[in-house]
């Protein structure tokens, strides 16, 4: 009996306790929200200092992209990156390499190609010259497709044309419809 009566003591003395009253601002939160972060990013180069942009993987340059400007747009890692005035410099693994022009292209780091667009003009170290509505770079595969208007002539005089292309960036394993 007296350890009930203690327990009930007790309980009341614990009920008759005033509380602390917390403050209601809410606190900072340490982890980032479920909304993922969006930038916008631009930038303009000039006719001595153009936009540089360079691909490497495995110590190695894929290519090096020179531009007038450029407009960025969307999460770091998935963002899509527009550049006007294009010049490009494809390096293939044989040592190779193609150099195109183009109005626009478009880094797209989700699908993890380059497009460039609007009329394109290649031509590689061998003298081999490309020309082509849409000129596309896959990083993974490091293989170009092209459409529209398609055409290739070598430095020896051989010339093919069609709607779609595809080849490694030597031009030499090229597949053309």
């Amino acid at each position: 009996m007296r350890r009930i009566a203690a327990a009930f003591a007790l309980t009341i003395l614990c009920a008759c306790n005033p509380s602390v009253q917390t403050s209601s601002s809410p606190s900072p939160s340490p982890s980032p929200t479920s909304s993922a972060l969006s930038l916008k990013i631009s930038g303009h180069g000039t006719a001595a200092q153009p936009v540089r942009f360079v691909a490497q993987q495995k110590s190695r340059t894929q290519y090096d992209l020179l531009a007038s400007s450029f407009e960025s747009v969307g999460a770091p890692g998935s963002a899509r990156v527009s550049f006007l005035h294009v010049h490009v410099t494809f390096f293939a693994k044989d040592g190779s390499h193609l150099v195109a022009d183009a109005p626009q292209a478009i880094v797209d780091q989700t699908t993890n190609t380059i497009e460039m667009r609007g009329g394109v003009r290649a031509r590689n170290d061998r003298g081999t010259s490309l020309t082509c509505d849409t000129l596309t770079y896959d990083h993974q595969t490091e293989m170009i497709y092209g459409t529209g208007h398609v055409a290739i002539a070598s430095a020896r005089g051989f010339n093919a044309s069609g709607d779609r292309f595809e080849s490694d960036i030597s031009l030499t394993h090229t597949r053309m419809q």
